[in-house]
């Protein structure tokens, strides 16, 4: 794969601003407050990247500080075999502090999904109505997409929940199981606080998902 090398912007010269078009504006013809609006913006971003590094640090810190609490247990109860973290809550000894990290797996699905819906359909299409209804509100809510194309996870697993003895029926909860593709998975982070152990945890702000 050939190596893209970015490239640095042209230096403005003195008394010109670049527009959108990348066409230098002496300074004199750009209205006051365009000019004002382009200080807060570049202020305000100023601020921005400071705090997505900080953020972006402090992800790097507190997932190291978990494992090396974690490598301390392992060293204590003699457990040498390492592998992925998985989700745990690590919580304070007064009780009023917890960090909970979880794992999540990435899933799509593969064109399986759509031999069950086939199936699916058909087992709808010779069933009498009245109780099948439900049932058949249920499919149709499951393979409802999103705006991105998607399909929800949730509401397709809640099909194999449903114990139908129709061999069509099983056969697409089959194709079900067999359409799911895990593409990776992602680690999250998130941190509670309460004031007393009786009271409810409130969650502590911090969006390290995207960091």
């Amino acid at each position: 794969m050939e190596t893209v090398t970015p490239t640095t912007a042209p230096a403005i010269p003195a008394g010109y601003m670049a527009d959108a078009k990348g066409r230098l504006v002496p300074e004199p013809l750009v209205k006051p407050a365009d000019k004002l609006q382009d200080q807060l913006v570049r202020k305000l971003m100023g601020y921005a990247d400071d705090l997505s590094a900080q953020i972006a640090r402090f992800k790097v810190h507190t997932f190291d500080d978990v494992g090396a609490f974690l490598a301390l247990l392992a060293e204590q109860y003699q457990d040498t075999r390492g592998g992925q973290k998985g989700n745990m809550t690590l919580t304070s000894f007064d009780g009023t502090m917890k960090v909970q990290v979880a794992v999540a797996d990435h899933m799509t699905f593969g064109p399986e999904l759509q031999i069950a819906k086939n199936l699916i359909d058909a087992c709808i299409a010779d069933w009498s109505t009245g109780a099948n209804d439900n049932i058949r509100a249920l499919v149709e809510h499951a393979f409802r997409v999103d705006q991105e194309g998607q399909v929800s996870r949730d509401a397709i697993f809640a099909l194999r929940r449903v114990a139908i003895e129709d061999e069509r029926w099983k056969q697409a909860m089959t194709a079900i199981a067999d359409s799911v593709r895990i593409e990776g998975t992602k680690t999250y982070v998130r941190f509670y606080r309460r004031p007393s152990p009786e009271a409810r945890w409130e969650a502590v702000n911090i969006n390290l998902a995207s960091a």
